[in-house]
This record gives structure tokens, sequence and C-alpha cells, in this order.
């Protein structure tokens, strides 16, 4: 066997689409079948194309051919156990009733055999009772199907069927056969796409996962040979990710213990400086410098990111940062519903949410935190009353080490790493954050953090 056909024989997109078609086909006849076996005569020839009708009209020339007399022993020969023929004189009972009978309404197939002809068709009816003068045979029916052809001498013959022969015309035929391809394609493809969209779905969940959680398990190979291709190529790339991480850390790691070192050799040489104003701004540098790089150590080892994820309450979560601030004497306006549940990192968003309260109490007042919960996702908005940020400014303080001189200087504390510690944070959660200015004074920050399937939430608003 060559490796193009084992391959083509193995699980793949190609494959599942050639077997999904298949069995489409395979539905279609076996419904058309199952139609055939339960519909009984519906499912034969149309009438027009039956051959009845050819036949009725060779059986009519030849009795209208025949002498009176002998057109009554001649219907009775020509009948069958599945056709009785009748034939009634002009002066008859039963001729007049046919002649009541008779309607504008042709049927067209029936016309096109017996152009030059007055007929008369009835259906089965429960409801009409069949004209006077003709027998209806032993139907079940008050009226059988009934074919009465007029005569040339003005005499009637009667075909009665009491049992259908021929199925329905060939427009309806078709309409079934397309009714039962239509559900055969609608089943399969439905099957189909559930098995071809489940293993790209698990995909698109694992990337999901990875980007909350760079830390977390590779993928399983799972579904159509490409896709498993995809995932084992994702995973090769998450664990080059992971060894790039973990080189990153443990490079600032070393950079910052390194550092270390001659800090603390020129805190030590600055004791023996006798000019006290040159030693306090040596030992202000020194300390800044060791406040640096102890936020970027922080910051670069994302300890955030190793925190496993669980499933708790996010409500209650930030009501704990509130009581924190209240215990300190800071009041901080807070709306949220009562319960709420949400998977992730409880300590992550809880830097994430204080970092933006710091702000909001260092450089404005008034904070304020509002929680509101949606169908997919809960929007966290803190608030403040202050001067706000310039709108060129209101994505770049979102980069490391961005600070704002006139407002955001080292003597209020921090090296320009808080948002973008947040930010992280928050798009570690799927999430997005934005900022923008408040009408009236002031500034709004808007985390919005999906809710996954595990995750469920309690509309109960409070405040």
């Amino acid at each position: 066997m060559s490796s193009t056909l084992r391959q083509w024989l193995s699980d793949t997109i190609a494959r599942r689409f050639v077997v999904a078609e298949i069995l489409t086909i395979a539905v279609a006849l076996v419904l058309i079948g199952i139609f055939n076996q339960i519909a009984g005569s519906f499912s034969q020839e149309s009438l027009d194309r039956s051959g009845l009708l050819d036949r009725v009209a060779d059986l009519t020339r030849v009795i209208d051919a025949a002498p009176s007399a002998m057109r009554q022993s001649l219907s009775l020969a020509a009948s069958s156990p599945s056709i009785f023929i009748d034939w009634y004189s002009a002066d008859s009972q039963a001729a007049g009733s046919l002649e009541w009978m008779r309607s504008a309404e042709r049927p067209v197939y029936i016309s096109k055999v017996f152009p030059n002809r007055v007929f008369v068709t009835a259906e089965p009816d429960a409801h009409t009772v069949i004209p006077v003068g003709l027998s209806n045979k032993g139907s079940k029916t008050l009226m059988p199907y009934i074919l009465a052809l007029k005569l040339t001498d003005g005499s009637w013959l009667v075909f009665t069927v009491v049992k259908r022969l021929w199925g329905l015309p060939q427009g309806y035929q078709w309409a079934l056969r397309i009714l039962f391809a239509c559900i055969a394609i609608a089943v399969v493809s439905t099957l189909a796409a559930r098995r071809f969209a489940k293993p790209v779905k698990q995909l698109a969940d694992g990337v999901l996962q990875f980007g909350m959680n760079p830390m977390a398990a590779p993928m399983a190979e799972r579904g159509p040979r490409e896709i498993r291709q995809v995932v084992r190529t994702f995973n090769l790339m998450q664990a080059q990710i992971k060894k790039f991480v973990e080189y990153r850390v443990m490079m600032v790691a070393a950079i910052s213990h390194d550092l270390r070192t001659p800090l603390t050799r020129l805190r030590l040489r600055g004791e023996f400086i006798e000019d006290p104003e040159q030693q306090a701004r040596l030992f202000r540098d020194v300390d800044e410098m060791q406040t640096m790089i102890d936020g970027a150590l922080a910051f670069f080892r994302d300890d955030a990111a190793a925190e496993e994820q669980t499933t708790f309450d996010l409500p209650q979560l930030l009501l704990t940062i509130v009581n924190d601030y209240t215990d300190q004497g800071i009041h901080v306006i807070y709306t949220a519903p009562v319960r709420g549940s949400y998977h992730g990192r409880p300590f992550a968003i809880k830097r994430a949410i204080t970092n933006l309260i710091e702000n909001a109490i260092k450089y404005a007042k008034d904070p304020e935190i509002e929680v509101k919960c949606q169908a997919d996702a809960f929007q966290i908005v803190v608030q403040d009353r202050g001067g706000g940020l310039p709108a060129d400014a209101l994505e770049n303080v979102f980069l490391p080490y961005y600070r704002m001189d006139r407002s955001r200087n080292r003597t209020t504390g921090g090296v320009g790493l808080g948002l973008t510690v947040t930010q992280s944070i928050v798009h570690g959660h799927g999430g997005t954050i934005s900022l923008r200015n408040r009408q009236g004074g002031g500034l709004s920050a808007c985390v919005t953090l999906p809710i996954l399937s595990a995750t469920h939430m309690t509309l109960k608003s409070a405040t």
C-alpha cells in the first residue's frame, strides 16, 4: 500500500468529507426505500406514467365499436379483480347521474389521453354518496375511484377501482425525493459538522487556556491528521515559549542578584562620605535603584502566572480589598452583585485591581469600584475624580516604566510598572482593560474578564 493511500485512509479531513457524502447518499436511499415500503401504492408510478390510461383507451375504443347488445358482456369480460368495468345505456339512471356530475375541472393527463371525449372522474370520499345507479363495488368508502367515459351513442363506460393502483403525481414524488435528500443532508451534515468542529473547538480551548496560563499542560493530540499536526506544532511552540520564559526569569533574577552586590558596596562606601547632603543624595539614588530592580524582578518573574486557577467569588474578593482600605481610613465606594463565581487566579486579580485603586488614591480622589455581571463576562470599573490623563497617554501608561513627570514622579512611589502588571494579569485571563477620561474630571479604568464555561454567577445585584 502506497504512503499516499495510507495517509488518505487515516483519519483526515478529506476522508471525513468523503464519508459524510457517502452517508448522505446512503441515508437518502434508505429513506426512499422506507417510503416505498410503507407508502404502498402511493410509491408506484404516477397515473399518467403507469400505462393504465392507455389500457382504458384501448378498451374504450373496442367497446365503443361493438354493438350495443354486446357492450355489457364485453365490459364484464374485460373486468379484472383490480378494475371493474360497467356499461350504462344513454337512458339509464346512471347515465343521468354522470351527466349531472360533469365538471369543467378536467385533469390534464386524462385530457391528453381522451382529447375528444366527455369524461367524469371521482376519488374516494367518506362523506359523498356514490351517484344513483352506480355501484361502489364493495369499496370501504362511499365513493371509490371512478373514471366514466361517454361513448359516441351517449352511453357511458365506467371504470371503477376499489384499491389504488398508481402512485402520486410526478411533481409530488419529486418533492418527496427532494425532501428525503434534504433530511439526509441535514442529519448527516449536522453529525459531520459536530464531529469536524469538536477537535477545532478543543484546539481553540487549548489556545485560550495557554493564553490564560502559559504553564498549562500540553494539549492532547486528537481529531483528524491535519488537526493533530496543528496541535503537535502548537505544543512544540508552547514548550519553546516556556523555555524562553524560564530562561528570561533566570537571567533577570541573576542580573538582579548581581546588581545587589555593587549597590551594597555603594551604600557602604556612602557611609564614609562626610558631606551629609551628598550622602543623602547617594543613598536616595541607591534606594531608587533598589526599588527599580525589585519591581523589575517581580514583574519578570510574574508570580501571578504560577498561581493555580480556581473558582472563587469575585465580588467578595473585591470586597476584601475595599475592607482593607476601610481599615486604613480610606473610603472606597463599592457597588457589586451579592454573588458571582469566577474561574481564574484570585491573588493575581486582587493585585491588578489593587494597582488601579492605588493609582486612584495617590493621584486623584473619591475612588469607586463597580462590578457588572453580564451574560459572558464580568466588568469591573475603577473610577476616580481628578485631573485625568492626556488623550495620548491613555494607551502609553501601560508601557513598562512609562511615567508622566507632571503628576507621576518617584517621590510618590512606583517605577512605572503598576499598570503594566495589571494589563498583563488581565490579558492572562483573556480579558481587556481600557482607560478613558470621565466627564467632569477623573479617570475610569474598565476591566472586562470573560466567563468560561465552568463559571456561573448569580445576577442578584446589591449596593
